[in-house]
């Protein structure tokens, strides 16, 4: 805030007459016109010509255009604000679900911020770019046409002058003492300027920024998009881990029987030997295919849910793992399961690599609104998720579906990462 402080903070400052804040605030009232003009032409010619022509049903595509105005004179006075403000102003919008001008204008009638936005756009065409016009005129015009008595009396060859229609100036002297006058009265009044411009910005903020239930519902709306797209990537992962199952693994261990019954028919000498090899490479090849496909998607935890999965990742664990899965544990949708499964994995592998743990134990329960999962080992401790660890990646993965993890590291140990997810329990359809 101290390199871009809001107008009210700009005001309050000791430097404020020294700094650019004064004629933003200035800029910002007068540029108000530059706006407030077309919108008011444009509400003008379309109420008019859409309620003349109304009659005919030919001026109701112009109406509803009218509807519209506020849309364009809002993101333009979004724009301007910043001149003044440096905080964001987005869009209160929503992104339509659907494609097409219609589907755009079902959602815009149907918002609030489209009212308030045309109402915006009628009171800053029919009022307030006069206010602030004339605001400017006396609080900074005043002042400034005072200053310049001395040069408007030069352009009349010295003999009379009417400073800003309030004073007529004869002579040098009262022309240089107006002058000064106006030096005076300048800073004193780019207080209430700066004041005014402050309380229009919040005027223009409170009708056109996001309030807050549209902030909710945006990103309501980000969230079910995002859990949208971790369905999908899931639904893609078990894809690609039935395909290799049921296609690659099953051609790659027909061809591993063949060469072993190859290998038992070919008498001893240098065939012998190469089929030998060539079975003990596809041996290795399958076991590798086999823990690529567990990788990508494991079937334990398909067949058997979350239980089944993180005793069989204990068990592949190199540090021995104890298990405590809750009686009851339910059916937990899909991605959940595979976001639980994968931290817990990553978990395990970096006690193994980092840690020099001798035992890491695993609790998993559901408490009616959450997945809930503790993962312990007695090691050294002092994880540290900046030192590039994995532990970012999980707390990554687990954000996706609006978890949590949590990580308790003192020096000398324990380590205890706790994973919570918000989740209601799959229904009976879910595998």
């Amino acid at each position: 805030m101290d390199d871009a402080p809001t107008p009210w903070q700009a005001l309050a400052r000791p430097g404020y007459l020294r700094g650019p804040a004064p004629w933003r605030a200035a800029g910002y009232l007068a540029g108000s016109a530059v706006t407030g003009i077309p919108v008011l032409l444009g509400i003008v010619l379309l109420a008019g010509t859409g309620g003349a022509l109304g009659i005919f049903l030919v001026g109701l595509p112009l109406l509803a255009l009218l509807c519209l105005a506020g849309l364009p004179t809002a993101a333009v006075e979004r724009r301007r604000l910043h001149l003044i403000d440096p905080a964001p102003a987005p869009s209160p919008h929503r992104t339509p679900t659907e494609p097409g001008l219609l589907a755009w204008g079902r959602l815009r009638f149907r918002e609030q911020a489209t009212w308030r936005e045309l109402a915006y756009a009628v009171l800053h065409g029919f009022l307030l770019w006069w206010l602030d016009l004339a605001a400017v005129a006396l609080l900074l015009g005043l002042p400034l046409g005072m200053i310049g008595a001395p040069l408007q009396l030069a352009l009349t060859g010295g003999e009379e002058a009417r400073i800003v229609k309030l004073w007529l100036v004869t002579s040098y002297p009262a022309a240089f003492a107006l002058a000064a006058a106006g030096l005076v009265l300048l800073p004193v009044l780019l207080y209430p300027l700066g004041a005014l411009a402050a309380a229009r910005a919040a005027l223009t903020r409170a009708l056109l920024a996001p309030r807050e239930s549209e902030l909710r519902d945006r990103l309501g709306e980000v969230t079910r998009s995002r859990a949208r797209l971790v369905e999908a990537f899931e639904a893609e992962r078990r894809r690609i881990e039935r395909d290799l199952h049921d296609g690659a693994q099953q051609r790659l261990v027909a061809l591993t029987m063949s060469l072993g019954l190859a290998r038992l028919d070919a008498p001893p000498g240098p065939l012998a030997d190469q089929l030998a090899r060539a079975h003990e490479e596809a041996g290795r090849v399958l076991t590798e295919l086999r823990e690529l496909i567990h990788g990508i998607h494991p079937q334990v935890l398909t067949d058997y849910g979350l239980p089944g999965a993180l005793a069989d990742a204990a068990e592949r664990s190199v540090v021995p793992v104890g298990t405590e899965i809750a009686d009851g544990l339910p059916r937990l949708p899909a991605p959940v399961e595979a976001a639980a499964y994968f931290a817990c994995a990553e978990a395990l592998a970096n006690i193994g690599r980092h840690s020099g743990a001798a035992r890491a134990s695993v609790a998993a329960r559901y408490d009616g609104s959450a997945l809930l999962i503790e993962i312990r080992d007695d090691g050294r401790g002092g994880a540290d998720p900046a030192a590039g660890s994995g532990l970012t990646g999980l707390a990554d993965r687990l954000a996706v579906l609006d978890g949590t993890l949590t990580i308790t590291s003192p020096p000398g140990g324990p380590t205890v990462l706790s994973l919570e997810i918000p989740c209601a329990p799959a229904s009976s359809s879910s595998p």
